[in-house]
C-alpha cells in the first residue's frame, strides 16, 4: 500500500468506515436458506444447546404465509426433540390447521403479540437458568457489555408475575409490557422475544441468557458500571444488522452440527 493510501485510511471517519462495513456485510455474509419449519426446528435445537432447556416449558412461534396463522411446536416435545415433522400450523385461537398434536395452551399470549405487532414474525418464550434466576430477584436486565448492546433499550420488564399465561388477560398484559421492544424479562418466569425474523429471535434469545449470566457474575463481584447510551445505541445498530444476525444464526447451525454429528439434524437441514 502506498503512503497516500495509508493517509486516506487514517483520515477516514468512523461513520464512513461503519457504513462501508455494513455494505460489505450485505454482500459477503451469508444466511441459511432453508424453509421456515426447518429454521424453526433448528432454532429450538440451538436454544436447547445454549441453556434454554426446561422440559416442556417454553414455546416458539412464527407467522405462516397465510394471514392469521402461525407455526409452533406440538406440546409434549422438548426443544431438543423438535423437527419439522412435529411442528403445527395453528390459528390465533390455537386450533390446529396442519399437523398432528396440540399446541401449548400458553401460546395464547403469542396471538396477542402478533395482533398488536405487525412487525413481529417470530416469538420465543423460554425459561433459561440465568434469566430465571434474575427474574426471581425482581431485577431488570442491565446492559453494560458490548456483546449485549443488541439488547440496549430493547428489554422491557414485567415486575409482577400474573400466573400461568394461558388466559387472554395475561396475553394483553405481556403484549402491552413488551410495547415496541424486541424482548421482555418476566418476573418469576422467563423471557419473551418478539423479533422480525426467526434468525433474529434466535440470536436475541441466546444473547439474553448470556447477558443475564454476565449480570449475575458481575453483581457477585461488585457494582456494574453503566455504559454511555450513545455508544450503546451505536453498538446496538451495528450488531443487530440483519446480515450479521443471519450469519450468526448460520454459525450456530454449523456449531450444532459439529456438536451433534450423528443426530437427525443433518437429515432435516439437507432435505
Amino acid at each position: 500500500m502506498s503512503w497516500q493510501g495509508e493517509i486516506a485510511i487514517a483520515e477516514a471517519g468512523k461513520q464512513d468506515l461503519m457504513e462501508k462495513g455494513r455494505m460489505q456485510m450485505g454482500i459477503h455474509l451469508q444466511g441459511l436458506q432453508r424453509p421456515l419449519p426447518v429454521r424453526l426446528a433448528l432454532t429450538c435445537r440451538i436454544l436447547y444447546s445454549k441453556g434454554h432447556d426446561s422440559a416442556l416449558a417454553g414455546q416458539i412461534t412464527a407467522r405462516a404465509n397465510e394471514p392469521d396463522l402461525y407455526w409452533t411446536q406440538a406440546l409434549g416435545f422438548g426443544f431438543d426433540e423438535i423437527s419439522p415433522e412435529n411442528l403445527l400450523k395453528v390459528d390465533a385461537n390455537l386450533s390446529v390447521v396442519e399437523g398432528q398434536g396440540m399446541p401449548n395452551p400458553a401460546n395464547r399470549f403469542h396471538s396477542w403479540i402478533y395482533q398488536l405487532r405487525p412487525d413481529v414474525n417470530c416469538i420465543v418464550h423460554t425459561h433459561p437458568l440465568h434469566i430465571a434466576a434474575l427474574s426471581m430477584l425482581g431485577r431488570p436486565l442491565r446492559i453494560a457489555h458490548m456483546d449485549s448492546c443488541m439488547l440496549f433499550e430493547e428489554v422491557a420488564f414485567l415486575s409482577e408475575w400474573p400466573g400461568v399465561p394461558v388466559g387472554n388477560e395475561e396475553g394483553v398484559l405481556i403484549a402491552q409490557i413488551l410495547g415496541n421492544r424486541r424482548a421482555a424479562l418476566l418476573a418469576h418466569h422467563g423471557l419473551v422475544v418478539a423479533a422480525r425474523s426467526v434468525e433474529e429471535a434466535c440470536v436475541v434469545a441466546v444473547q439474553l441468557e448470556r447477558a443475564a449470566k454476565l449480570q449475575l457474575l458481575a453483581e457477585s463481584a461488585g457494582e456494574i458500571r453503566d455504559i454511555d447510551p450513545d455508544l450503546a445505541r451505536e453498538a446496538h445498530d451495528w450488531i443487530l444488522q440483519p446480515a450479521r444476525t443471519n450469519a450468526t444464526f448460520a454459525y450456530f447451525v454449523r456449531e450444532l452440527m459439529r456438536l451433534h454429528p450423528n443426530s437427525e439434524i443433518r437429515d432435516f437441514i439437507t432435505t
